[in-house]
């Protein structure tokens, strides 16, 4: 199954469905993640492509954990068109499982510290804001967040399922919100469906994609689709940017990696490393 997010409307709602298994297996492989960082890590992805779905192109939207638990910073950025990309502080997490038999997410990522979500519009000023966790399990903080900083209601769900192998199963989410103007009888009956529905990655594992899981969540609604966009793990780093930052060093620092006779460079979004003999780091100095 590729990756997909699929946008819809029904009656008044507006619902966006993704399918997120690959591009957190790539993820969590970069990083090397153990399960409670694969998982923190994929539902904040998750998380930031559902919410960038909703930004018009060439905006971008950056979602960051900071709860002071194990796994320190858990951090993703999103583009409307399909691409994401993240890390976990620290990927190498073990915690044991939590009351419920589940991968502690909330236990790794901690309560009380701060979700910030940062728009990017390419305007002078950015927008967004900050909001205390208080769930820890990603998905009731961004409810929380939508609640407090836009008093927009609104149905998230998230999901991310590892095998013992540490790779990655299932992984997916959606995002539901009523439009202005629905009335109290559609609002009813989407309560009483929310109640019923599975979990996202129990959807995923029994076969449905984003489509699907639209059409199960809101079964009984008349659904239109409205568009559908491919999914991937893409950074944003090129040896290029990395150059222009070994430029930006101070003389000495830069002479110091010269008289070293190399430079490793690692990118802490996706993981990729660039490295650099003596001939190049003189060839950066001489551009300075």
């Amino acid at each position: 199954m590729k990756d997909t997010l699929v946008k819809a409307a029904a009656e008044g709602i507006r619902i966006y469905a993704a399918t997120t298994t690959n591009l957190v297996g790539e993820a969590a492989r970069r990083h090397d993640c153990y399960p409670v960082a694969a998982a923190a890590l994929g539902r904040t992805m998750t998380g930031a492509l559902l919410f960038a779905a909703n930004l018009k192109n060439e905006e971008a939207i950056t979602i960051k954990f900071d709860g002071g638990g194990a796994l320190g910073k858990v951090v993703a950025d999103a583009v409307p068109e399909g691409f994401v990309r993240g890390y976990v502080e620290n990927p190498h997490v073990n915690l044991p499982l939590n009351q419920f038999g589940k991968i502690d997410v909330a236990g790794g990522v901690g309560r009380g510290g701060i979700l910030t979500v940062t728009r990017f519009t390419g305007l002078k000023e950015n927008s967004g804001g900050s909001v205390e966790i208080t769930s820890g399990e990603i998905a009731e903080d961004l409810i929380n967040y939508l609640y407090i900083s836009e008093q927009t209601p609104s149905s998230i769900g998230l999901g991310v399922l590892v095998n013992p192998d540490l790779s990655i199963e299932a992984a997916g989410g959606f995002f539901l919100q009523p439009l202005p103007g629905v009335t109290d009888e559609i609002l009813d009956k989407l309560e009483n469906t929310l109640t019923k529905i599975k979990s996202v990655t129990e959807f995923i594992t029994s076969g449905l994609d984003a489509r699907g899981m639209i059409e199960k969540i809101l079964e009984g609604f008349e659904v239109k689709i409205l568009s559908e966009t491919d999914l991937s793990f893409r950074c944003k780093c090129s040896r290029k940017r990395v150059e222009e930052t070994l430029a930006s060093l101070s003389k000495s620092d830069l002479q110091n990696l010269i008289d070293d006779g190399k430079a490793e460079v690692c990118c802490q979004f996706c993981g990729e490393k660039y490295l650099f003999d003596r001939p190049e780091l003189e060839e950066i100095a001489k551009s300075r």
